[in-house]
Protein backbone atom coordinates (compact mmCIF):
# COMPACT_ATOMS: atom_id res chain seq x y z
CA UNK A 1 0.00 0.00 0.00
CA UNK A 2 1.63 3.98 -0.77
CA UNK A 3 0.99 5.84 2.43
CA UNK A 4 -0.04 9.58 1.81
CA UNK A 5 3.09 12.11 2.69
CA UNK A 6 4.69 12.70 6.25
CA UNK A 7 2.69 15.46 7.43
CA UNK A 8 -0.12 15.45 4.75
CA UNK A 9 -3.82 14.22 5.67
CA UNK A 10 -6.74 13.05 3.56
CA UNK A 11 -9.93 14.61 5.07
CA UNK A 12 -12.94 11.85 4.66
CA UNK A 13 -15.98 11.67 4.50
CA UNK A 14 -17.50 12.52 8.88
CA UNK A 15 -14.70 15.03 8.79
CA UNK A 16 -15.06 17.07 5.99
CA UNK A 17 -18.47 18.23 7.10
CA UNK A 18 -16.69 20.00 9.94
CA UNK A 19 -14.00 21.69 7.30
CA UNK A 20 -17.38 22.95 4.79
CA UNK A 21 -18.92 24.00 7.96
CA UNK A 22 -15.95 26.43 8.61
CA UNK A 23 -14.74 27.98 5.39
CA UNK A 24 -18.90 28.31 4.79
CA UNK A 25 -18.77 30.40 8.09
CA UNK A 26 -15.48 32.07 6.69
CA UNK A 27 -17.18 33.04 3.43
CA UNK A 28 -20.28 34.47 5.01
CA UNK A 29 -18.60 36.51 7.88
CA UNK A 30 -15.98 37.73 5.22
CA UNK A 31 -18.51 38.86 2.81
CA UNK A 32 -20.89 40.63 5.84
CA UNK A 33 -17.30 43.18 6.73
CA UNK A 34 -17.16 43.22 2.44
CA UNK A 35 -14.48 41.49 1.93
CA UNK A 36 -14.37 39.90 -1.93
CA UNK A 37 -12.71 36.16 -2.67
CA UNK A 38 -9.49 36.25 -4.28
CA UNK A 39 -7.92 32.98 -5.49
CA UNK A 40 -4.25 32.90 -6.59
CA UNK A 41 -1.81 29.97 -7.37
CA UNK A 42 -0.19 27.44 -4.95
CA UNK A 43 2.86 27.72 -7.21
CA UNK A 44 4.93 31.63 -7.12
CA UNK A 45 8.60 32.51 -8.26
CA UNK A 46 10.99 31.95 -5.32
CA UNK A 47 11.74 35.36 -5.16
CA UNK A 48 8.37 36.37 -4.39
CA UNK A 49 8.75 34.80 -0.17
CA UNK A 50 12.43 35.99 -0.01
CA UNK A 51 11.74 39.46 -0.82
CA UNK A 52 8.31 39.71 0.78
CA UNK A 53 8.20 36.93 3.95
CA UNK A 54 11.40 38.29 4.49
CA UNK A 55 15.29 36.30 4.24
CA UNK A 56 15.92 35.95 7.91
CA UNK A 57 12.27 34.00 8.68
CA UNK A 58 12.61 30.70 9.91
CA UNK A 59 9.52 30.16 6.70
CA UNK A 60 12.55 31.39 4.29
CA UNK A 61 15.75 29.93 5.96
CA UNK A 62 14.33 26.10 6.73
CA UNK A 63 10.62 25.34 5.54
CA UNK A 64 9.60 27.25 2.01
CA UNK A 65 9.44 23.78 -0.61
CA UNK A 66 11.40 25.56 -3.37
CA UNK A 67 12.61 23.86 -6.53
CA UNK A 68 14.43 24.55 -9.92
CA UNK A 69 11.90 23.54 -12.50
CA UNK A 70 12.47 22.45 -16.25
CA UNK A 71 12.42 25.76 -17.53
CA UNK A 72 15.39 26.44 -15.05
CA UNK A 73 13.25 29.09 -12.97
CA UNK A 74 13.17 28.83 -8.84
CA UNK A 75 9.72 28.50 -7.78
CA UNK A 76 8.35 27.61 -4.36
CA UNK A 77 4.90 26.43 -3.22
CA UNK A 78 3.37 28.99 -0.93
CA UNK A 79 4.20 28.75 2.45
CA UNK A 80 2.00 31.51 3.08
CA UNK A 81 -0.84 33.91 1.09
CA UNK A 82 -0.07 37.19 1.80
CA UNK A 83 2.97 37.72 -0.99
CA UNK A 84 1.30 35.74 -3.46
CA UNK A 85 -2.17 38.28 -2.55
CA UNK A 86 -0.06 41.45 -2.89
CA UNK A 87 1.40 40.37 -5.93
CA UNK A 88 -1.97 40.35 -7.56
CA UNK A 89 -2.81 43.39 -5.64
CA UNK A 90 -0.46 45.22 -7.61
CA UNK A 91 -0.16 43.15 -11.18
CA UNK A 92 -4.06 43.36 -12.01
CA UNK A 93 -4.42 47.29 -10.92
CA UNK A 94 -6.68 46.12 -7.86
CA UNK A 95 -6.41 49.54 -6.64
CA UNK A 96 -8.09 50.63 -9.68
CA UNK A 97 -10.45 47.97 -10.51
CA UNK A 98 -12.19 47.67 -6.70
CA UNK A 99 -13.79 50.64 -4.52
CA UNK A 100 -12.21 49.23 -2.13
CA UNK A 101 -9.60 46.32 -1.41
CA UNK A 102 -10.58 44.06 0.85
CA UNK A 103 -9.94 40.70 -0.62
CA UNK A 104 -10.02 36.89 1.05
CA UNK A 105 -8.58 33.57 0.07
CA UNK A 106 -8.88 30.06 0.72
CA UNK A 107 -6.51 27.46 0.14
CA UNK A 108 -3.72 25.21 1.24
CA UNK A 109 0.16 26.47 2.12
CA UNK A 110 2.92 24.50 2.51
CA UNK A 111 6.17 24.56 5.19
CA UNK A 112 8.50 21.94 5.36
CA UNK A 113 8.01 21.43 10.07
CA UNK A 114 7.60 19.12 12.23
CA UNK A 115 3.71 17.82 11.93
CA UNK A 116 2.10 18.03 15.24
CA UNK A 117 -1.20 18.78 16.69
CA UNK A 118 -3.33 20.83 14.41
CA UNK A 119 -0.22 21.50 12.04
CA UNK A 120 0.67 19.62 8.94
CA UNK A 121 3.34 20.41 5.96
CA UNK A 122 0.53 20.74 4.04
CA UNK A 123 -2.07 22.99 6.12
CA UNK A 124 -4.91 25.48 5.09
CA UNK A 125 -5.82 28.51 5.32
CA UNK A 126 -8.24 31.68 5.49
CA UNK A 127 -6.36 34.75 4.39
CA UNK A 128 -7.82 38.43 4.97
CA UNK A 129 -6.19 41.40 3.55
CA UNK A 130 -7.36 45.24 3.18
CA UNK A 131 -4.79 47.15 1.30
CA UNK A 132 -4.71 51.58 1.08
CA UNK A 133 -6.27 52.06 4.69
CA UNK A 134 -3.70 53.66 7.22
CA UNK A 135 -6.17 54.50 9.38
CA UNK A 136 -5.88 53.07 13.30
CA UNK A 137 -9.98 51.98 12.61
CA UNK A 138 -9.15 49.30 10.18
CA UNK A 139 -6.81 47.78 12.50
CA UNK A 140 -9.81 47.60 14.70
CA UNK A 141 -12.30 45.91 12.31
CA UNK A 142 -9.99 43.62 11.24
CA UNK A 143 -9.55 42.37 14.75
CA UNK A 144 -12.56 42.70 15.85
CA UNK A 145 -14.22 40.66 12.94
CA UNK A 146 -11.23 37.88 13.38
CA UNK A 147 -13.36 37.44 16.95
CA UNK A 148 -16.67 37.53 15.18
CA UNK A 149 -15.44 34.49 12.98
CA UNK A 150 -14.21 32.51 16.05
CA UNK A 151 -17.73 33.56 18.02
CA UNK A 152 -19.87 32.13 14.82
CA UNK A 153 -17.66 29.06 14.92
CA UNK A 154 -19.21 28.81 18.36
CA UNK A 155 -15.48 28.76 19.55
CA UNK A 156 -15.29 29.40 23.27
CA UNK A 157 -12.58 30.42 25.51
CA UNK A 158 -10.25 32.46 22.64
CA UNK A 159 -8.34 35.98 23.80
CA UNK A 160 -7.39 38.34 21.90
CA UNK A 161 -3.90 39.70 22.40
CA UNK A 162 -1.63 42.83 20.45
CA UNK A 163 1.40 44.28 20.43
CA UNK A 164 2.67 47.17 18.47
CA UNK A 165 6.38 46.49 16.79
CA UNK A 166 6.88 49.92 15.55
CA UNK A 167 7.79 51.09 11.62
CA UNK A 168 11.45 51.38 10.41
CA UNK A 169 11.81 54.82 11.55
CA UNK A 170 11.66 53.49 15.50
CA UNK A 171 12.27 49.67 15.43
CA UNK A 172 16.48 50.08 14.80
CA UNK A 173 16.32 51.55 18.37
CA UNK A 174 14.34 48.61 19.30
CA UNK A 175 16.86 46.08 17.84
CA UNK A 176 19.76 48.03 19.29
CA UNK A 177 17.95 47.72 22.59
CA UNK A 178 17.24 43.85 22.49
CA UNK A 179 21.41 43.28 21.42
CA UNK A 180 22.75 45.59 24.25
CA UNK A 181 20.01 43.63 26.49
CA UNK A 182 21.39 40.44 25.69
CA UNK A 183 24.83 41.43 25.74
CA UNK A 184 27.09 37.92 26.97
CA UNK A 185 23.93 36.24 27.79
CA UNK A 186 23.31 35.57 23.61
CA UNK A 187 25.71 33.03 24.05
CA UNK A 188 23.80 30.91 25.98
CA UNK A 189 20.79 30.93 23.42
CA UNK A 190 20.34 28.45 20.71
CA UNK A 191 22.33 28.70 17.74
CA UNK A 192 19.35 29.74 15.85
CA UNK A 193 19.11 32.91 18.33
CA UNK A 194 22.81 33.72 17.84
CA UNK A 195 22.17 34.21 14.22
CA UNK A 196 18.68 35.87 14.74
CA UNK A 197 20.93 38.31 16.88
CA UNK A 198 23.03 38.99 14.14
CA UNK A 199 20.59 39.52 11.02
CA UNK A 200 17.05 40.53 12.54
CA UNK A 201 17.40 40.59 16.30
CA UNK A 202 13.23 40.54 16.53
CA UNK A 203 13.25 36.70 15.31
CA UNK A 204 14.30 36.11 18.82
CA UNK A 205 10.88 36.50 20.19
CA UNK A 206 9.94 33.66 17.75
CA UNK A 207 11.89 30.73 19.52
CA UNK A 208 10.43 28.12 20.79
CA UNK A 209 13.59 26.81 22.88
CA UNK A 210 12.45 26.14 26.60
CA UNK A 211 16.09 26.72 27.97
CA UNK A 212 16.12 30.21 26.09
CA UNK A 213 13.21 31.61 27.15
CA UNK A 214 13.94 32.93 30.61
CA UNK A 215 16.49 35.73 28.76
CA UNK A 216 13.99 36.56 26.35
CA UNK A 217 11.68 37.18 28.69
CA UNK A 218 13.67 39.65 30.36
CA UNK A 219 14.50 41.85 27.28
CA UNK A 220 13.26 45.32 26.49
CA UNK A 221 8.93 45.59 25.18
CA UNK A 222 9.06 47.06 22.14
CA UNK A 223 6.20 49.02 23.20
CA UNK A 224 9.05 50.82 24.88
CA UNK A 225 10.65 52.27 21.60
CA UNK A 226 7.61 53.33 19.84
CA UNK A 227 7.98 56.68 17.65
CA UNK A 228 5.46 59.84 18.51
CA UNK A 229 3.47 58.79 15.53
CA UNK A 230 3.73 55.06 16.21
CA UNK A 231 2.95 55.54 19.83
CA UNK A 232 -0.52 57.50 18.52
CA UNK A 233 -1.39 54.73 16.22
CA UNK A 234 -1.58 52.06 19.13
CA UNK A 235 -3.29 54.02 21.34
CA UNK A 236 -6.09 54.99 18.99
CA UNK A 237 -6.48 51.35 18.09
CA UNK A 238 -6.82 50.02 21.63
CA UNK A 239 -9.66 53.02 21.63
CA UNK A 240 -11.27 51.89 18.99
CA UNK A 241 -11.09 48.12 20.52
CA UNK A 242 -12.49 49.37 23.88
CA UNK A 243 -15.42 51.07 22.09
CA UNK A 244 -16.11 47.91 20.23
CA UNK A 245 -16.48 46.14 23.57
CA UNK A 246 -13.46 43.96 22.47
CA UNK A 247 -11.34 42.91 25.21
CA UNK A 248 -7.71 42.38 24.53
CA UNK A 249 -5.02 42.13 26.56
CA UNK A 250 -0.87 43.70 25.13
CA UNK A 251 1.54 40.47 24.67
CA UNK A 252 5.27 42.01 24.26
CA UNK A 253 6.56 38.76 22.99
CA UNK A 254 4.24 39.49 19.71
CA UNK A 255 6.38 40.15 16.83
CA UNK A 256 4.93 37.11 14.54
CA UNK A 257 7.23 35.12 12.27
CA UNK A 258 7.17 37.62 9.31
CA UNK A 259 9.56 40.20 8.57
CA UNK A 260 7.13 42.66 6.79
CA UNK A 261 4.82 43.58 9.60
CA UNK A 262 4.83 47.03 10.84
CA UNK A 263 2.93 48.71 14.09
CA UNK A 264 0.33 46.47 14.95
CA UNK A 265 0.33 42.54 15.50
CA UNK A 266 -2.60 40.71 16.76
CA UNK A 267 -3.27 37.16 17.53
CA UNK A 268 -6.78 35.06 18.89
CA UNK A 269 -5.02 32.49 20.92
CA UNK A 270 -6.95 29.48 22.65
CA UNK A 271 -5.52 27.97 25.73
CA UNK A 272 -7.13 24.29 24.83
CA UNK A 273 -4.71 23.84 22.03
CA UNK A 274 -1.43 24.03 24.26
CA UNK A 275 2.05 25.25 23.15
CA UNK A 276 0.51 26.08 19.51
CA UNK A 277 -2.50 28.31 21.05
CA UNK A 278 -2.54 30.95 18.36
CA UNK A 279 -6.12 30.77 16.02
CA UNK A 280 -5.12 33.15 14.33
CA UNK A 281 -2.93 35.71 13.82
CA UNK A 282 -2.00 38.98 11.70
CA UNK A 283 -0.89 42.55 11.77
CA UNK A 284 -0.12 45.53 9.65
CA UNK A 285 2.35 45.58 6.80
CA UNK A 286 2.72 49.44 5.68
CA UNK A 287 6.01 48.97 3.32
CA UNK A 288 5.36 45.11 1.32
CA UNK A 289 3.29 46.55 -1.34
CA UNK A 290 6.03 48.91 -2.03
CA UNK A 291 8.81 46.90 -1.54
CA UNK A 292 7.16 44.08 -4.18
CA UNK A 293 6.66 46.62 -6.90
CA UNK A 294 3.91 48.61 -6.26
CA UNK A 295 2.57 51.94 -5.10
CA UNK A 296 3.29 52.91 -1.52
CA UNK A 297 -0.12 51.31 -0.03
CA UNK A 298 -0.91 50.17 3.64
CA UNK A 299 -1.72 46.74 4.58
CA UNK A 300 -3.18 44.91 6.97
CA UNK A 301 -4.50 41.43 7.47
CA UNK A 302 -4.96 38.18 9.11
CA UNK A 303 -4.54 34.08 8.59
CA UNK A 304 -6.35 31.37 9.99
CA UNK A 305 -5.30 28.09 10.16
CA UNK A 306 -8.51 26.07 9.02
CA UNK A 307 -6.84 22.68 10.79
CA UNK A 308 -6.64 24.76 14.03
CA UNK A 309 -10.13 25.81 13.54
CA UNK A 310 -11.69 22.17 13.02
CA UNK A 311 -9.79 21.53 16.47
CA UNK A 312 -11.63 24.03 18.39
CA UNK A 313 -14.83 23.54 16.47
CA UNK A 314 -17.74 21.71 19.17
CA UNK A 315 -17.98 18.30 18.73
CA UNK A 316 -21.95 18.79 18.34
CA UNK A 317 -21.80 22.31 16.06
CA UNK A 318 -21.91 20.19 12.82
CA UNK A 319 -24.01 17.40 11.44
CA UNK A 320 -23.08 14.79 9.11
CA UNK A 321 -25.04 15.58 5.79
CA UNK A 322 -27.33 12.52 5.34
CA UNK A 323 -29.51 11.99 2.15
CA UNK A 324 -33.07 12.78 2.64
CA UNK A 325 -34.66 9.79 0.56
CA UNK A 326 -33.36 6.43 -0.76
CA UNK A 327 -35.07 5.33 -3.87
CA UNK A 328 -35.59 1.03 -3.69
CA UNK A 329 -36.79 -1.08 -6.26
CA UNK A 330 -38.50 -3.99 -5.26
CA UNK A 331 -38.61 -6.09 -8.59
CA UNK A 332 -36.32 -5.86 -12.06
CA UNK A 333 -39.37 -4.68 -13.93
CA UNK A 334 -39.13 -1.43 -12.17
CA UNK A 335 -35.81 -0.70 -11.49
CA UNK A 336 -35.96 2.04 -14.66
CA UNK A 337 -38.66 3.67 -13.38
CA UNK A 338 -36.56 3.79 -9.69
CA UNK A 339 -33.93 6.06 -11.50
CA UNK A 340 -36.41 8.01 -12.91
CA UNK A 341 -37.95 8.50 -9.64
CA UNK A 342 -34.83 9.32 -8.24
CA UNK A 343 -34.04 11.85 -10.78
CA UNK A 344 -37.15 13.77 -10.20
CA UNK A 345 -35.95 13.87 -6.10
CA UNK A 346 -32.48 15.18 -7.45
CA UNK A 347 -34.15 17.98 -9.47
CA UNK A 348 -36.24 19.16 -6.80
CA UNK A 349 -33.35 19.83 -4.59
CA UNK A 350 -33.63 16.50 -2.82
CA UNK A 351 -30.62 14.42 -1.66
CA UNK A 352 -31.14 10.98 -3.34
CA UNK A 353 -29.55 7.51 -3.11
CA UNK A 354 -30.56 4.66 -5.14
CA UNK A 355 -29.47 1.15 -5.36
CA UNK A 356 -27.48 -0.20 -8.29
CA UNK A 357 -26.54 -3.31 -7.42
CA UNK A 358 -29.99 -5.23 -7.73
CA UNK A 359 -30.35 -6.12 -4.11
CA UNK A 360 -32.73 -8.12 -2.42
CA UNK A 361 -35.70 -5.82 -0.84
CA UNK A 362 -34.32 -6.48 2.48
CA UNK A 363 -30.73 -5.35 1.92
CA UNK A 364 -31.50 -2.27 0.23
CA UNK A 365 -33.33 -1.15 3.52
CA UNK A 366 -30.64 -2.31 5.49
CA UNK A 367 -28.35 -0.02 3.29
CA UNK A 368 -31.17 2.93 3.43
CA UNK A 369 -31.19 2.44 7.51
CA UNK A 370 -27.40 2.45 6.87
CA UNK A 371 -27.54 5.43 5.52
CA UNK A 372 -29.05 7.54 8.16
CA UNK A 373 -32.02 8.30 5.17
CA UNK A 374 -34.90 9.68 6.18
CA UNK A 375 -37.09 8.13 3.98
CA UNK A 376 -37.55 5.34 1.74
CA UNK A 377 -39.51 5.67 -1.26
CA UNK A 378 -39.96 2.27 -2.13
CA UNK A 379 -41.51 1.26 -6.18
CA UNK A 380 -42.88 -1.76 -6.54
CA UNK A 381 -44.99 -2.82 -9.58
CA UNK A 382 -48.43 -2.92 -7.96
CA UNK A 383 -47.63 0.42 -6.77
CA UNK A 384 -46.71 1.75 -10.20
CA UNK A 385 -50.00 0.08 -11.89
CA UNK A 386 -51.73 2.33 -9.25
CA UNK A 387 -49.69 5.91 -10.00
CA UNK A 388 -48.24 5.47 -6.05
CA UNK A 389 -44.90 4.61 -4.23
CA UNK A 390 -44.72 3.56 -1.08
CA UNK A 391 -43.18 6.27 1.53
CA UNK A 392 -41.47 4.87 4.43
CA UNK A 393 -40.44 7.10 7.35
CA UNK A 394 -37.15 5.87 8.75
CA UNK A 395 -37.39 7.73 12.19
CA UNK A 396 -41.14 6.15 13.18
CA UNK A 397 -41.03 3.14 10.77
CA UNK A 398 -44.86 4.09 9.19
CA UNK A 399 -45.03 3.67 6.05
CA UNK A 400 -47.97 4.67 3.66
CA UNK A 401 -48.95 4.75 -0.10
CA UNK A 402 -48.59 8.15 -1.72
CA UNK A 403 -49.65 8.98 -5.01
CA UNK A 404 -46.54 9.96 -7.44
CA UNK A 405 -47.63 13.82 -8.35
CA UNK A 406 -47.53 14.59 -4.46
CA UNK A 407 -44.70 12.70 -3.33
CA UNK A 408 -42.42 15.57 -4.06
CA UNK A 409 -44.61 18.05 -2.35
CA UNK A 410 -44.73 15.92 0.89
CA UNK A 411 -41.21 15.49 0.87
CA UNK A 412 -40.34 18.72 1.30
CA UNK A 413 -42.76 19.57 3.63
CA UNK A 414 -43.09 16.93 6.05
CA UNK A 415 -39.98 16.40 8.93
CA UNK A 416 -39.41 12.75 9.66
CA UNK A 417 -41.42 11.53 12.64
CA UNK A 418 -44.29 13.97 12.06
Amino acid sequence: MISSVRGTRDIVPGQVERWQYVEMTARRVCELYGYTEIRTPIIEREELFTKGTGQTTDIVQKEMYSFTDRGDERVTLRPEATPGVVRAFVEHALEQALVQPKLYSLGPMFRYERPQKGRYRQFHQLNVEVFGVADPSIDAEVMEMAASLIHALGITGSDLVINSVGCPKCRPKFSAALVKALGDDVERLCGDCQRRAKTNPLRIFDCKITADQAIIDALPHSVDYLCVDCRKHFEEVQGYLNRYGQAFAISHRLVRGLDYYTRTTFELVQASLGAQNALLGGGRYDGLVKQLGGPDRAGIGFAAGLERLVLALPENRVMASVPDAFVASFGEDVREEAFIVAKTLRDAGLRTLIDYDRRSAKSQMKRADRAGARYVVIVGGDELARGEVTLKDMTTGEQRAVARDSLLELLKTTEPGQ
